[in-house]
């Protein structure tokens, strides 16, 4: 049996890439990694479709050899309007300067150089990114910044790392079966519902997601917005395009993303994210009104990201994250209690605050309009995050704590039939089996 679905498997994959007038190979990780310029100000937004420019090989902020600090400033009260576009580091020029002036002159006290400013107002912080001196003993001018008075606070930069790993490829796609996706379609299909992926960048006119991002936007300083293998992976099991006739569905193929580039790959394949490109991801992706935000990264606890999840939590935003299978409590973000935490690992599974998803063998979108397979808990989250989308199609101002209660949890994994029977109260798929739903209970 495992050797006909595997054959099945490549000739659904080859038939695919064949579709699309594609190679059939699986396009090697891009060896060239972004670095940070050192002026300040923001990224020019890219029009989501635009032709991807050849990537310069430049260093990536993780490799500076100084050591990178955040340093937090306060705004006044927020005026801006919350259902108006701005431009992804809008400021209010009024106070912007003095500001600066005070980043300056710390920068100056502390032997710090500074290197490029962002205004948060989701936190009511300009955030200034700094560089220590050499030799300066860790720790200790962040310390001596978050007792300064003109600081709300100051922290180190940390680093994260992705957790990778009718259609043709439909079929075998592990959550068509699991998840029982085609009867689902006439329940929900993530319509009306913005998904910000927050990853490397994503292939917009790659053919499984073509007509899918509604913003594409690069936070990553020192080169333009290129496509990658990580984030066009998450985005095309979140959010393919179902009906097409090639490649691959999504879990939710009426959501529409934000393709948020706030990590980038490097020479031996691997994606990087900072707390700084992060964090500016994050908050560009509250104030353009995502309802999922998905995070397929793992690192260090962080407060500005905590912060930032923080605030989605209390708009109701629904925050999903890769747990690390290396690290204890599974990582951060995916240790924050009000984030959805994924795994592809039954012996991660936590009752209740971890949730287990396909996340092996998951055929999706890859750079150069083709096709691959990819493991790890990274795609479970994807999984998620589709999950949450056709979840806010039917219940868009469910509270997060009465969700997460919905989910119907086995040790297989999700019951997303039972789960959504829950959430609308009626049944939308296997509606035959009574014995799935004869224990579940609305919360």
């Amino acid at each position: 049996m495992k050797r006909a679905l595997t054959r099945l498997l490549c000739r659904a994959l080859l038939a695919a890439t064949a579709a699309a007038g594609a190679m059939a190979a699986v396009p090697a990780a891009a060896s060239a990694a972004a670095g940070p310029a050192p002026a300040a100000g923001a990224a020019q937004p890219q029009q989501a479709g635009a032709a991807q420019p050849e990537r310069p090989a430049v260093q990536s902020p993780a490799a500076q050899p100084a050591r990178e600090i955040l340093v937090m400033l306060r705004l006044p009260a927020p005026h801006y309007r919350p259902d108006a576009y701005y431009p992804p580091n809008y400021r209010d020029d009024a106070g912007a300067a003095a500001r600066r002036r005070t980043a300056e002159a710390l920068a100056r006290e502390y032997g710090l150089r500074l290197l490029e400013d962002w205004a948060m107002p989701i936190l009511n912080v300009d955030c200034y990114r700094m560089a220590e001196p050499e030799g300066a003993e860790p720790g200790k001018i962040v310390e001596a910044l978050s007792r300064d008075p003109r600081v709300k606070w100051a922290q180190a930069i940390e680093t994260f790392t992705a957790q990778g790993g009718s259609d043709p490829l439909f079929p075998v796609q592990p959550a068509a079966q699991q998840w029982q996706l085609a009867d689902m379609r006439k329940a929900a299909t993530g319509r009306n519902v913005t998904v910000a992926v927050i990853d490397s960048g994503v292939e917009a006119a790659h053919p499984d997601l073509a007509g899918q991002l509604a913003f594409q936007e690069n936070f990553v300083e020192g080169q333009p917005y290129v496509a990658e293998s990580h984030g066009t992976g998450v985005a095309g099991v979140i959010a393919a395009r179902a009906g097409n006739g090639v490649g691959i569905e999504g879990v939710a193929p009426e959501a529409r993303l934000m393709a948020l580039r706030a990590c980038w790959e490097q020479a031996d394949g691997a994606t990087r994210c900072n707390s700084f490109t992060l964090g500016k991801a994050l908050n560009f992706a509250l104030m353009h009104g995502a309802q999922v935000i998905n995070l397929s990264l793992s690192g260090p606890p962080d407060r500005l990201l905590r912060e930032l999840i923080d605030v989605a939590c209390a708009r109701g935003v629904r925050v999903v994250s890769a747990v690390d299978p290396a690290s204890a409590g599974g990582g951060f973000p995916a240790s924050h209690p009000g984030v959805f935490a994924a795994t592809a690992l039954v012996a991660q599974m936590v009752a209740g605050r971890v949730l287990l998803a396909p996340g092996r063998d998951i055929p999706t979108s890859a750079p150069g309009a083709r096709w691959g397979m990819v493991s790890g808990s990274s795609f479970s989250a994807a999984h998620i995050s589709g999950m949450m989308a056709l979840l806010s199609e039917l219940r868009p101002a469910m509270a997060l704590p009465k969700l997460r209660a919905s989910i119907v949890s086995q040790p297989a994994g999700i019951d997303l039939c039972a789960t959504v029977a829950i959430v609308t109260g009626k049944c939308s798929c296997l509606c035959g089996s009574t014995a799935q739903l004869k224990d579940v209970r609305s919360p």
